[in-house]
């Protein structure tokens, strides 16, 4: 299965399912990929998260039927994945701006929000810097983290979590055992490590290559498996930057080359310097392997 066709695969399945329990692991099955790696994709490339996309998706239909039949508004709110009408009621007004029972009388404008459809558009040839490295394991020293899959979450939890390792000291610690050589350099690393599916959860963590001394108590020693990676170099400031290559890749390089990502897991390689600087160059290490 291709990118494109297993993107709108997940899509075609929550359509399919908007009046019934939807979980993020059945989606994510549905273009064979974890519930992780398929949710931070769907929120680079369409810009909110799965779960806003099946809010809309839900709250466009219920508005739909309240206005155009007879049906209650606690069936609406049963149907479409709500408690009580209290909570669909808040929810509903949010997005449509009016209550359930005005939707009702048939004059007031509703907001639609429409069905997803993936396509690939060649529109103009833009570059992108990158290359493919074979690694074999490598071993990282890092401090590391549960955090959600949900990306509305995340989004806000991770610069917590390096603010967090800046005023504990832990970015100290690390800067002193930094070995300045080896294949990433003078650099911080931000790793997505792996999935816990059970909880809907990743591990994240920030760190440095290993240099093979002692570890304290509250830092750990990961091994990162060796892959084939493409490695996609970014310049600017951070985050805009990097979240502007991040689109392209997920958008652009991977649909239209004969690679796919093969996991979750990827390395963000941070150079000491000025972030905010123009100049300033990152890059994003992603494993890969050839579409099937």
């Amino acid at each position: 299965m291709n990118w494109i066709s297993g993107l709108q695969k997940a899509i075609d399945y929550i359509e399919s399912h908007l009046t019934e329990e939807l979980e993020a692991a059945d989606i994510a099955a549905q273009a064979n990929y974890s519930p992780y790696h398929f949710q931070r994709v769907f929120g680079i490339l369409c810009g909110y998260s799965l779960g806003e996309y099946i809010r809309m998706r839900r709250l466009t239909l219920a508005g739909s039927e309240l206005a155009s039949t007879d049906r209650k508004v606690i069936d609406a709110a049963l149907k479409y994945g709500y408690d009580s009408p209290e909570s669909f009621g808040r929810a509903f007004s949010r997005f449509h701006g009016i209550t359930p029972v005005q939707a009702k009388s048939g004059r007031a404008k509703l907001k639609s929000f429409s069905r997803l459809s993936v396509k690939l558009i060649l529109d103009g040839g833009s570059t992108m810097k990158y290359r493919i490295e074979k690694m074999g394991e490598l071993e990282v020293i890092v401090k590391k983290k549960n955090f959600s899959c949900d990306l509305e979450t995340s989004n806000r939890q991770l610069p917590e979590f390096w603010g967090e390792c800046w005023t504990d000291k832990t970015m100290l610690e690390l800067f002193e055992r930094n070995p300045k050589e080896g294949i990433f350099g003078d650099a911080l690393l931000g790793l997505c490590l792996s999935e816990i599916p059970q909880a809907n959860e990743f591990v994240y963590a920030i760190g440095m290559m290993y240099d093979g001394g002692p570890v304290a108590e509250e830092l750990s020693v990961e091994k990162i498996p060796a892959h084939t990676w493409a490695v996609f170099e970014c310049v600017g400031p951070i985050p805009e930057a990097f979240q502007k290559m991040q689109h392209t890749v997920y958008s652009e390089f991977f649909p239209s080359s004969e690679y796919q990502p093969s996991s979750g897991l990827d390395i963000q390689v941070y150079p000491t310097g000025d972030m905010q600087s123009d100049k300033y160059v990152c890059q994003l290490w992603i494993p890969i392997e050839k579409n099937l």
